[in-house]
């Protein structure tokens, strides 16, 4: 049985409904056997969680919520760019031993890793207990899946050896310069580095190559495209499905949506797809309404945050790194 250690540092913090200490006790009562701790121990530990309303108020009002247009402006900034291309080339030889493991080139990873954390330089203010435990017991919405985190992240710690009361994360939880939570982490980091240890906050290696792992393990396609603009004869078809901000596995062929009127812009694209390849057409509120075909390497981005905003911005983030890779004198296409 694990016995928790150390104590935790002091909190200010709001006063929490009744339904979080009664979570709490529930938590213990269910999961101490189950997760491998001692009762008391665990007890000890959660006693130390902190509910925090700031989190309850993050959750309720997410970026994804945002119209394209706003959300773009969020990530596809000056800084944002030049932060990745040196992120790039700073780790130029890391990002290539990814993309021969993976399939996954460079800029996307590079991008993913500036959304997420700004390359690392927002890790994330929250202690994981508390952000876990608060949206585990009084964020009725997602309670089960947040308290089911917080018995992975409890794992996690065994695991990994890290400090369950000192780690940082996201207000939702999510942890390391990819922001994985907790059951993601243990499923689909990777020890890139061989040190025996898959260290999300201080590793490079072990970041970038758990990011490539986690798209290769939802579906990346090595050399195939993410996304296009298109091209639509006479509007959007009626017999095509038309996705927004939720995403939508491809199910129609370039062949199919030809036939209905619907064509990617291959200007953008480093080779034609083939006519099988599958796309599905996105609609996006920009300043006008912008159509895109989202390809089933844009579907495995959602898989990392279930948004087509999200998996746009990456994309288009990975494009502008390319670029500015390029002119410097380095970097691969983005796909």
């Amino acid at each position: 049985m694990l016995t928790v250690a150390a104590a935790a540092p002091a909190h200010t913090v709001a006063d929490a409904p009744p339904a979080y200490a009664a979570g709490s006790r529930a938590f213990v009562a269910d999961q101490a056997d189950a997760l491998g701790y001692d009762r008391e121990a665990l007890a000890a530990l959660m006693a130390d969680a902190r509910y925090q309303q700031d989190i309850i108020d993050a959750m309720n009002r997410p970026y994804e919520a945002k119209p394209w247009r706003d959300y773009r402006r969020l990530f596809l900034t000056p800084e944002r760019i030049d932060g990745g291309v040196a992120f790039l080339r700073q780790h130029a030889d890391l990002l290539r031993q990814v993309e021969a493991a993976y399939g996954v080139p460079p800029a996307i990873v590079t991008a993913i890793i500036g959304i997420e954390t700004n390359y690392g330089g927002t890790l994330g203010s929250h202690r994981v207990l508390d952000a876990l435990s608060t949206l585990g017991f009084a964020y009725p919405r997602r309670a089960d899946f947040f308290s089911k985190e917080l018995g992975e992240f409890l794992l996690l710690a065994r695991e990994e050896q890290v400090d369950p009361r000192r780690a940082k994360g996201s207000y939702a939880g999510a942890v390391g310069m990819p922001q994985f939570i907790p059951s993601s982490y243990r499923a689909y980091a990777v020890d890139f580095d061989d040190d025996g240890r898959r260290d999300l906050w201080d590793s490079p290696a072990d970041v970038l190559g758990s990011v490539g792992n986690y798209l290769a393990q939802h579906g990346w396609r090595r050399g195939a495209p993410v996304a296009a603009p298109a091209l639509l004869s006479t509007g959007p078809p009626a017999d095509v499905p038309v996705v927004e901000k939720r995403p939508a596995r491809p199910q129609l062929t370039l062949a199919q949506l030809a036939a209905a009127g619907v064509v990617p812009d291959t200007a953008v694209l480093a080779a034609a797809p083939a006519e099988d390849s599958r796309a599905a057409l996105l609609a996006l509120d920009g300043e006008d309404t912008e159509y895109w075909l989202g390809f089933d390497n844009f579907y495995a981005i959602t898989r990392y945050n279930h948004s087509n905003l999200y998996a746009m911005a990456v994309y288009q983030l990975s494009r502008e790194i390319a670029a500015g890779a390029a002119r410097a004198g380095g970097g691969h296409a983005a796909g």
